[in-house]
């Protein structure tokens, strides 16, 4: 992917038409991917800057639930203006702390960001060693956690618990059980969203209550259900920022480790998609009319996609800790662009019929 020059977004005019209808309700569901998140963020900027679209709920994992809790810190505080100026804030502080931080240190953000095996190609053989044969309690007995002051300089967590809208789904796991947990608008706390970008490999589980959680790519990235059955909206936009496919075979071992973890990540997320199509399926086939209120939002469900995977995937994988203040603002500029294509595309579908088919995507095997 050929990444748009760098673009300053606190400085762009807004094209958005003013706000002449009731908005359109969208929930949204946003991956985890490392630096790559950036892209995200510009995918958000360019629905912030479109008063036409009410954001009702949001799911994410790691990066993606960096951009969700941020965003709402961000709208309950100032608006929507204040939503895309802490967003700005948040990605222009990983990128400043990032280049002010020590090489293993600079790995350290992109591994809480999501991507692991690059984090330690960032810091050299020594740790890529370290990484496979010592656990982060030897390694890392501190428990060193870069992206907590961030977070924390950015991020009102009481506003966020104290909002109303949009409802948030911060999913983690848990260790004990495997289960996913999701941590909700009252719920949330800097620990919680630590803990759903907690790598295992690489740092200490985030106890919370007494109990251990690691990161929720695992089990949920991100997790679609409370969306469907929590949110009154019936328009579902997932954000993929991992591929769904790969043409050439990985043949070196970096290259394979990093697809295994690319698949594992996106397992739980295709198993949500799966199950969602094959319950419409069964609605429409069975003419199934039962007052259960989850089965009727399942069969009202709109699901849209915009899949930034397609193209940074031709990034390289060490491109998801490259926390370079240009690149992260090349990311939301292509990000910005595929949003604002997507509504000139897909918005008058918001309401009416989905844009993509999981069942032709997750289905057409069975």
């Amino acid at each position: 992917m050929s990444v748009p020059p760098p673009r300053d977004p606190a400085s762009a005019a807004s094209s958005s038409p003013p706000a002449k209808e009731p908005q359109r309700a969208l929930d949204l569901a946003l991956q985890g991917g490392g630096a790559h998140g950036a892209f995200t963020w510009g995918v958000l900027d360019r629905l912030l800057e479109d008063e036409r679209i009410g954001l009702s709920g949001i799911s994410g994992t790691s990066a993606g639930a960096m951009n969700a809790v941020v965003l709402a810190s961000g709208l309950a505080k100032g608006g929507r203006a204040g939503a895309r100026e802490a967003l700005r804030a948040f990605w222009a502080d990983v990128a400043r702390s990032a280049r002010l931080a020590s090489p293993f240190h600079r790995g350290l953000f992109g591994a809480f960001l999501g991507n692991p095996l690059a984090a330690w190609a960032v810091a050299g053989q020594y740790y890529d060693v370290a990484g496979r044969m010592l656990s982060p309690y030897q390694f890392n007995p501190l428990n060193y956690n870069p992206l907590r002051e961030v977070v924390g300089r950015i991020v009102d967590f009481d506003a966020v618990r104290a909002s109303v809208q949009p409802r948030l789904f911060i999913a983690a796991t848990q260790v004990s059980t495997g289960r996913l947990r999701v941590f909700r608008n009252e719920e949330l706390s800097l620990d919680a969203l630590m803990a759903s970008s907690c790598l295992p490999t690489l740092f200490q589980a985030v106890r919370i209550d007494g109990e251990a959680y690691w990161d929720g790519g695992y089990m949920g990235n991100p997790s679609l259900f409370p969306l469907i059955h929590e949110t009154s909206a019936n328009d579902l936009l997932l954000v993929q920022l991992n591929p769904s496919r790969r043409d050439e075979v990985p043949t070196d071992a970096a290259a394979i480790l990093d697809r295994v973890d690319e698949i594992t990540f996106q397992g739980s997320l295709i198993k949500e998609l799966r199950t969602v199509a094959m319950l419409q399926r069964l609605i429409r086939q069975e003419a199934c009319s039962c007052g259960d209120a989850v089965f009727a939002q399942i069969a009202e469900l709109r699901v849209h996609r915009l899949d930034g995977g397609v193209h940074l995937a031709q990034l390289g994988r060490e491109s998801k800790t490259n926390t370079d203040w240009d690149f992260l603002l090349g990311l939301h500029a292509a990000g910005h662009a595929q949003a604002d294509a997507w509504l000139r595309e897909h918005y008058d579908d918001l309401g009416r019929r989905s844009t993509f088919d999981p069942q032709a995507e997750y289905l057409t095997a069975y």
